[in-house]
C-alpha cells in the first residue's frame, strides 16, 4: 500500500526554485530518510507534505488523498522549532493534543512520556533542549497517523538524549505507517533507516533502499552522504 506518493514536485519562491522536479513513493511500514545540507529542500518538501504550502508544480497524494484537510488527519509533523508554550505544563500540552487530534493515544503518549523520564506535572519553561525534543516526539509518534514526519529531531540535543530518542522513535513506530526522518547527524539515524533520498539544491541526486545502496558501494549511508555532496 503506497502511503504517500509525489510526482514531479516542483516549489518557487519568486525566482528561486527550492524544489525542482521531485518523484517520491513510501509504501507502508517504511522509515525513509531525506538527506541533504541546508537550503537543499528538505523543509520545503515536508511543508508540502504536511499541507501547510502548496506546490508550484505537480502532485502529492496521501493514502490516494490530494492534499488538504483530509490528509492533514493523516499526517502527524514534528517541525524543525519550538511550538510549544513556555506557560503549559506536560500534561496541558497532552489536553491540546488529545483536543485537535482524533488519532491521539492517551496510553502510547503516557508510555512514551515514562519511556523518557518525563513527568506530567513538569513544566515546558523548565525543559532542557533535550527534554522538550524528546516531549514533542512522544506527542507526535503518539498519534496514530498514517504518516509520521519528523524534522531534525536530533537537532541540538546531547548524545544521551539522541539515544533516548531514536529509542522512542523504534518504539513508537507502527508498521501500520510510514515515516519521514531528516537529519544532518547520518551516521545516528542511519540504522532506522529503509530507504534513502539524497536532495541537492531541490534536485534528487540519489535514491534507493540503504541496504542495497550501502552493498552496492560498500559504504556506509553517511560516507554515500559525504560522496554525493562532496562536489
Amino acid at each position: 500500500m503506497k502511503i504517500l506518493e509525489a510526482k514531479l514536485i516542483s516549489k518557487k519562491y519568486l525566482k528561486k526554485k527550492a524544489l525542482d522536479g521531485v518523484d517520491l513513493t513510501i509504501e507502508k511500514g517504511k522509515i525513509i530518510g531525506i538527506l541533504g545540507p541546508n537550503g537543499s529542500g528538505k523543509t520545503t518538501f515536508l511543508k508540502l507534505i504536511a499541507g501547510l504550502i502548496r506546490p508550484s508544480e505537480g502532485e502529492i497524494k496521501i493514502c490516494d488523498n490530494e492534499i488538504g484537510y483530509k490528509t492533514k488527519e493523516l499526517v502527524a509533523y514534528l517541525p524543525d522549532s519550538d511550538f510549544l508554550y513556555p506557560w503549559m505544563k506536560i500534561s496541558e500540552a497532552k489536553k491540546v493534543y488529545s483536543t485537535f487530534f482524533k488519532d491521539f493515544n492517551s496510553d502510547k503518549f503516557n508510555e512514551l512520556l515514562g519511556f523518557m523520564k518525563l513527568e506530567s506535572n513538569m513544566s515546558v519553561k523548565g525543559l532542557s533542549k533535550g527534554m522538550k525534543e524528546k516531549l514533542a516526539l512522544a506527542l507526535t509518534l503518539a498519534r496514530e497517523a498514517k504518516l509520521i514526519i519528523l524534522d531534525e529531531p536530533l537537532n541540538g540535543v546531547d548524545p544521551i538524549a539522541r539515544e533516548q530518542i531514536l529509542q522512542a522513535i523504534l518504539k513508537g513506530f507502527s508498521f501500520e505507517s510510514s515515516m519521514i526522518i531528516t537529519s544532518h547527524l547520518i551516521n545516528e539515524v542511519e540504522s532506522l533507516l529503509d530507504e534513502v533520498y539524497f536532495l541537492k539544491e531541490g534536485k534528487i541526486m540519489l535514491s534507493g533502499n540503504a541496504e542495497d545502496l550501502r552493498s552496492e558501494k560498500n559504504m556506509t549511508i553517511d560516507e554515500i552522504y559525504r560522496e554525493v555532496f562532496a562536489c
